[in-house]
């Protein structure tokens, strides 16, 4: 696996992340996910939920594959219209009030555009308030301040704002230097890039898998049901790349690929865990086995709707989940190695 296709994905990965796509909000970053894989030469349709399936080819129908990544990511809705002029908002999905404190944002509107904004503790001035060091930060008392004249709710009505419009995070990404990608929302946009990036090479290479090989770009994710549909006729086994957790207690670093053997809603495949140890070595791979405490992906829904199938779970190490995360290109060349090895196992 060259280095080229490596920077391909962290690139891809980079655009995708500045494309706002909280839960319920992912058309935009959907478009971008089919312009770029139809610009590979590939055949992609859109589902009804509004995710991205692509078939990258193979012979064996009967014996197929599927990978998922998804699009959507962390954020937040507008619950209250507040009497001074704020917002109380409910998060989309895990996210976490003091994950996002003092972060700036947008509110999009229904119908009348985009408005900033930061998402700031109630009283949020230390020369002010007293208990600003001890208060628990809960979406109850923290407040988006928007950056423009207004006092009043009807004042923030009047610009078209109203309950139910999202808010979306600035994800604040950067690439550094010795090759750390620091971004909010790299779960999962990262993997996203990652299958961008195998797919180039499969085409450049002009390699077509053994066997049928397709990836779901799911939406929903983030509240539980992405993978629940959309399996293609034939599919027998399903591995979600989704980032691999990095903490105490586990193995795995930001610059290697995870292999989940078990997370929170119970082991994987052996049959599949065992091949993508394989793959990993027969690769050189750097990667770790790990158990993911509090998790769960694409693929688990997927088996959880219903389907015979076979499961797995890899990914890029992510470090600070749900909040400012990082990885490294290190961790997406292992992936990208781990999957190139995958396809090519009988």
């Amino acid at each position: 696996m060259e280095q080229k296709y490596v920077d391909f994905a962290v690139q891809k990965t980079v655009e995708l992340l500045g494309i706002d796509s909280p839960t319920g909000y992912t058309q935009e970053a959907a478009d971008f996910v089919y312009s770029e894989f139809a610009k590979l030469g590939y055949d992609v349709k859109y589902t009804n939920k509004g995710g991205v399936i692509v078939d990258l080819g193979g012979s064996n129908t009967e014996d197929a594959l599927l990978i998922e990544a998804h699009m959507d990511t962390l954020g937040g809705m507008v619950a209250e219209v507040k009497s001074n002029g704020r917002l109380r908002i409910t998060n989309l999905g895990g996210l976490n009030a003091n994950n996002v404190e003092t972060e700036e944002c947008r509110v999009v509107t229904k119908f009348n555009g985009n408005y900033e904004g930061t998402f700031q503790l109630i009283n949020a001035s230390v020369h002010v308030n007293g208990d600003y060091s001890t208060t628990a930060r809960k979406f109850e008392n923290m407040e988006v301040v928007l950056d423009e004249i207004v006092d009043s709710a009807e004042e923030v009505k009047k610009l078209g704002i109203s309950i139910g419009d999202f808010v979306c995070f600035n994800p604040r990404t950067k690439v550094t230097e010795k090759g750390y990608i620091k971004s909010r929302f790299l779960d999962d946009k990262l993997s996203v890039g990652i299958l961008l990036g195998l797919a180039q090479y499969l085409k450049e290479k002009a390699i077509t898998p053994k066997r049928r090989v397709y990836l779901h770009i799911t939406v929903y994710e983030e509240v539980g049901h992405g993978g629940a549909a959309s399996v293609p006729e034939g599919v027998t086994e399903a591995i979600a790349v989704d980032m691999g957790c990095v903490g105490e207690g586990l193995q795995c670093t930001e610059r290697q690929v995870s292999i989940c053997a078990k997370d929170s809603t119970g082991p994987f495949s052996y049959e599949v865990v065992k091949k993508l140890i394989a793959a990993a070595q027969k690769e050189k791979a750097d990667y770790a086995i790990d158990i993911y405490p509090f998790y769960g992906s694409d693929v688990k829904t997927t088996l959880a709707a219903g389907n015979d199938i076979r499961h797995g779970l890899i990914g890029p190490g992510v470090y600070a989940s749900h909040g400012y995360e990082r990885s490294h290109k290190d961790g997406v060349m292992n992936t990208l190695k781990v999957l190139k090895g995958y396809l090519e196992i009988e």
